[in-house]
């Protein structure tokens, strides 16, 4: 019996998940290589090889042959965006903390600091100012430090609008401690 192509076992995939393991055993160890060439981290080159194959799954019917029957040039863009993704996600999350005084002085690699005081006063009533949909999202990442996905399975959005959400409250709050800071100089 012949080979199915990458085309043919996507397509089938839609229907059978077995097509869809194939694919995957075919092409897990070179996305594998992929990350873990850019991480220099095993762990984290598991974790991006998972949510590659994750979002593939998902993103079965966006398919379109377009090198003569392999996935790997698709399947590649998708590892390509999930570090984009990856790593974008970390640094809003540091710079987020970092604005909000989180990190001032401290290895990542010890406990958490207390935030700068300067960044406390006002804070409450900062994060009181936002939009209800805002604050939900703002304390649900940063104070009960749900990832992104818990905080848009809290709020009944998109992963995508529970980043937009938290990004959009915590710059509001910034701003709004910068222009209290400002004021009292």
């Amino acid at each position: 019996m012949e080979a199915r192509t990458d085309a043919e076992l996507i397509s089938a995939a839609r229907a059978d998940a077995s097509a869809f393991r194939t694919l995957y055993e075919r092409h897990a160890a070179g996305i594998h290589r992929f990350h873990i060439a850019r991480t220099h981290d095993r762990d984290a080159a598991l974790d991006l090889t998972a949510e590659t194959f994750a979002q593939a799954w998902f993103s079965l019917a966006r398919f379109r042959d377009v090198a003569g029957g392999s996935a790997a040039p698709w399947l590649y863009t998708i590892a390509r965006n999930v570090l984009v993704t990856s790593v974008r996600k970390r640094r809003l999350e540091r710079s987020a903390s970092e604005r909000l005084g989180m990190l001032v002085g401290r290895p990542t690699d010890v406990a958490p600091a207390e935030p700068a005081e300067e960044w406390v006063e006002g804070l409450d009533d900062a994060l009181a100012e936002l939009s209800p949909d805002l604050r939900r999202a703002v304390t649900l990442r940063v104070i009960d430090e749900l990832p992104y996905e818990g905080v848009a399975d809290a709020t009944g959005t998109t992963v995508g609008a529970a980043r937009v959400r938290v990004h959009r409250g915590l710059t509001a709050i910034r701003e709004r401690l910068l222009q209290a800071k400002e004021a009292t100089r």
